[in-house]
């Protein structure tokens, strides 16, 4: 089944042309790549597929329902939630407090409500959430931990577990792998997949093309933000066009 489509998807800033005529599908329950070189369009995709930027024509299609320039917050209660390159964590809070005040949504109550201990009612159910994902996540033994004091591989792992804390259906992760060392790198590797298996739909944009070809099941390569080639891993690493516009070498 079909959870994401873009259709014919084009985004102009002023004379400028980022994301051209793009189509492409994403199904339920994989794993989905979105590489091409710095400027293709990636980012700018992302953007527009989660509603911070309006299509400037074309369309978003998620769950079967179009979503092409609704607001950020509605589309997130949708289900479909992003993370970003630069994590976006309350570091003068703990990694437990950062996952509650991402129940908010599922809890519909004010994050700070639930932190300063108001409408209790509600506040058992998200605590449950938050050691439930702490556990998945294998962050509880860290719960009480300062983010700031985080390294940077477990940031982006408390990054992602707030995410799922919103109870996503499709979670698009904005270079999860950046500046990770390799044990980190295959730390992630293998919490995207538990994600995924959880029943959790993953769209990425991705670098680190070992972590792109280890992960995906099919991926989307964009250049000059036109569709470039799509396919299953080894069909892009053999794609000379792919090799010659970004891989350069075979991965």
């Amino acid at each position: 089944m079909t959870l994401l489509e873009v259709d014919r998807l084009t985004r102009r800033f002023g004379g400028l042309t980022a994301v051209n005529n793009l189509s492409f599908q994403i199904e339920a329950g994989a794993i989905h790549g979105l590489i091409g070189p710095n400027g293709a369009g990636k980012t700018t995709t992302f953007n527009v597929i989660s509603g911070y930027y309006k299509p400037s024509a074309g369309r978003v299609v998620y769950d079967g329902r179009d979503i092409s320039g609704m607001k950020t917050s509605a589309i997130t209660e949708l289900g479909l939630v992003r993370t970003f390159q630069a994590t976006t964590l309350f570091h003068e809070l703990s990694v437990y407090d950062n996952v509650l005040v991402g129940c908010h949504l599922t809890a519909r109550i004010d994050p700070f409500s639930v932190l300063f201990g108001l409408k209790k009612d509600r506040e058992a159910s998200a605590r449950a959430r938050v050691d439930e994902i702490l556990d998945f996540m294998d962050l509880s033994a860290l719960k009480d931990e300062l983010c700031s004091n985080l390294p940077h591989g477990l940031q982006r792992a408390l990054g992602i577990a707030v995410a799922l804390a919103t109870e996503p259906k499709l979670l698009m992760l904005d270079e999860p792998f950046t500046g990770m060392n390799p044990e980190e790198t295959r730390r992630m590797m293998e919490l995207i997949r538990q994600v995924r298996d959880s029943g959790v739909t993953i769209l990425l944009v991705e670098h680190d093309m070992q972590a792109v070809m280890g992960l995906c099941e099919n991926i989307t390569v964009l250049n000059f933000g036109s569709l470039l080639a799509e396919g299953a891993p080894e069909a892009i690493r053999a794609n000379p066009e792919v090799v010659e516009a970004y891989l350069g070498t075979p991965v």
